[in-house]
C-alpha cells in the first residue's frame, strides 16, 4: 500500500488546482507527509514579430514573474487551512511546464504527484490537459488525477 512522504502538487492557480491541492493536504495529514506545491513560469520569449527585449529586459520580466508567483503560492495556501497542519514547501520553477514537473519529482524524490486533469486552459470537459498527460506519461511515482 502507498504510504506518500513527499507529495507533488504542480499549481496553475485555477480552481481545478486548488481540488488537487486540498486532495493533497487531506493525503499529506492522513500518512503525515510533507507537500510541495510547486508553480513553473513559462519562458520569456525574446522577440515577438519584428520587436526582441534586451537579456536585461528579460531578466526583469523573469524575476517579476518568479516574486508574483510565489506571492500567490502564498496567498492560495492562507486559503486553505488544513496546510498549517502539515509541512508545506513552495518552489516556482522556469521553463516547460511538465518537464519542470517531472524535474522537481525527480529532485525532491517525490513518492506521489497530486495534479488537476485539467488546469487553466480546461479546453473540454472531459479531456486531460496536456501537461497532466505529460507529467502522467513521464513520472515515475504514482500520479493521482483530481477534477
Amino acid at each position: 500500500m502507498l504510504k506518500p512522504t513527499k507529495i507533488l502538487v504542480p499549481t496553475d492557480f485555477s480552481e481545478h488546482s486548488d481540488r488537487a491541492l486540498r486532495q493533497a493536504l487531506d493525503i499529506a495529514k492522513e500518512y503525515n507527509a510533507k507537500v510541495y506545491l510547486f508553480h513553473v513560469v513559462p519562458d520569456v520569449q525574446r522577440c515577438v514579430v519584428d520587436y526582441c527585449l534586451s537579456d536585461v529586459q528579460v531578466e526583469d520580466v523573469e524575476n517579476k514573474a518568479r516574486t508574483t508567483a510565489k506571492n500567490l503560492l502564498k496567498t492560495q495556501l492562507e486559503n486553505f487551512p488544513r496546510s498549517k497542519e502539515v509541512e508545506v514547501v513552495t518552489d516556482v520553477g522556469k521553463g516547460s511546464t511538465y518537464e519542470e514537473i517531472l524535474k522537481e519529482e525527480s529532485d525532491r524524490d517525490i513518492d506521489l504527484i497530486v495534479i488537476a486533469s485539467l488546469g487553466k486552459s480546461g479546453m473540454a470537459k472531459y479531456l486531460i490537459g496536456d501537461v497532466a498527460r505529460n507529467v502522467l506519461k513521464g513520472a515515475k511515482s504514482p500520479v493521482l488525477l483530481t477534477r
